[in-house]
């Protein structure tokens, strides 16, 4: 005769399985759902910040010592004024989906080809910003950087640069409005004409997620 005890507990051992597997695979769907919502919310907030174009408008720039500078669209300003502080712009455009925060800037000589590093460069060689600037997705704007102090470790590169019309190469360090999504993007500053500056993007560095390289 059939024991009923045993198939009992076959059938519950086999139910509970099966509810088992099925609550498995509900997490792992509604987990591989929570990724990809949290990936389009990121990249609705993205920015990526590039050269503002010729025909944006000429952006007007206040430094600390109420020193006013013009930058035109798509071009620099390399100013060292009496007192020997040295004031820098460039024209910006955020071609990304959400704000740019910019945070920190740092210059080399030259114009730094992106095969000549691969890496993002070092977080701390960076110089803070001494304030916030937002660049709203899709639209154009500014940044900022100023020499100040004769001994300045930078000075001496920034002020062979404009005295002998040669490049300098300025990296920016920005991220999103929430402070997440923190990129690094190389920008060249390079003479055209007499007296005027353009600039151009090399590489952008993703620094918290992957980069798609």
């Amino acid at each position: 005769m059939a024991d009923w005890s045993t198939i009992a507990s076959f059938a519950t051992a086999g139910g509970t399985l099966v509810l088992a597997a099925a609550t498995f695979s509900a997490v792992r769907s509604s987990n591989q759902s929570a990724r990809v919502a949290e990936r389009s919310l990121l990249a609705g907030l993205r920015p990526v910040l590039v050269p503002s174009r010729r025909e944006d408008p000429t952006e007007k720039v206040l430094f600390a010592d109420l020193k006013w500078l013009h930058v035109a669209g798509g071009q620099a300003t390399l100013d060292v004024a009496d007192d020997g502080v040295i004031a820098m712009t460039m024209g910006i455009r955020n071609v990304g989906t959400g704000l740019a925060v910019l945070r920190a800037w740092r210059v080399q000589p030259g114009f730094v080809r992106s095969a000549d590093s691969s890496d993002p460069p070092p977080l701390d060689s960076f110089r803070r910003q001494t304030r916030d600037i937002y660049v709203p997705a899709g639209d154009s704007s500014f940044w900022q950087g100023a020499i100040r102090e004769p001994d300045d470790p930078d000075r001496d590169v920034i002020l062979a640069a404009i005295t002998n019309r040669e490049g300098l190469t300025i990296e920016l360090l920005y991220g999103d409005g929430e402070g997440g999504q923190r990129v690094v993007s190389r920008f060249a500053i390079l003479p055209a004409g007499d007296d005027a500056w353009l600039v151009s993007v090399s590489r952008h560095w993703n620094l918290d997620r992957d980069d798609p390289r």
